[in-house]
């Protein structure tokens, strides 16, 4: 198998991880509002809303790293990626205490996957300059 071949490969089971990962975190959200401090401008459609826009910049950030145009996929997955880096974000609206143990694991293991999806940009990126190899193709 190509190194080209395995990176798609890799970007998109980290993608279909936090996909699975967002959809539980951001239905459970959806599903229990009330019980989610959050400010007082979100609302439950404005989750499922952003759930579904969010996801299709991470789609769109894929399809372009298969493409090579590959500063616009890295700004894409980098968006995408941010939706889960900010789910410690409910935890400046109130005390870890009201949280039940499923949210703090939908919140943390959504953390987890998003930063994992960054850190793939990074690699890509700054390390291995795939950019770079794509300019030049």
């Amino acid at each position: 198998m190509n190194t080209k071949k395995t990176h798609q490969t890799l970007l998109l089971t980290l993608l279909i991880i936090n996909v699975v990962i967002t959809a539980f975190h951001y239905t459970d959200n959806f599903i229990n509002f009330s019980q989610y401090p959050d400010p007082e401008w979100i609302t439950p459609e404005s989750i499922y809303q952003s759930w579904f826009i969010l996801t299709s910049i991470g789609m769109i950030g894929y399809i372009l790293y298969l493409k090579n145009v590959l500063w616009f996929a890295y700004i894409c997955l980098s968006i995408y990626s941010l939706t889960g880096i900010l789910s410690p974000g409910h935890y400046f609206f109130q005390t870890t205490e009201i949280f039940s143990l499923k949210m703090h694991i939908f919140i943390w293991l959504d953390f987890i996957a998003a930063t994992l999806i960054l850190s793939f940009i990074i690699w890509s990126g700054l390390f291995l300059k795939e950019w770079k190899q794509a300019i030049n193709e």
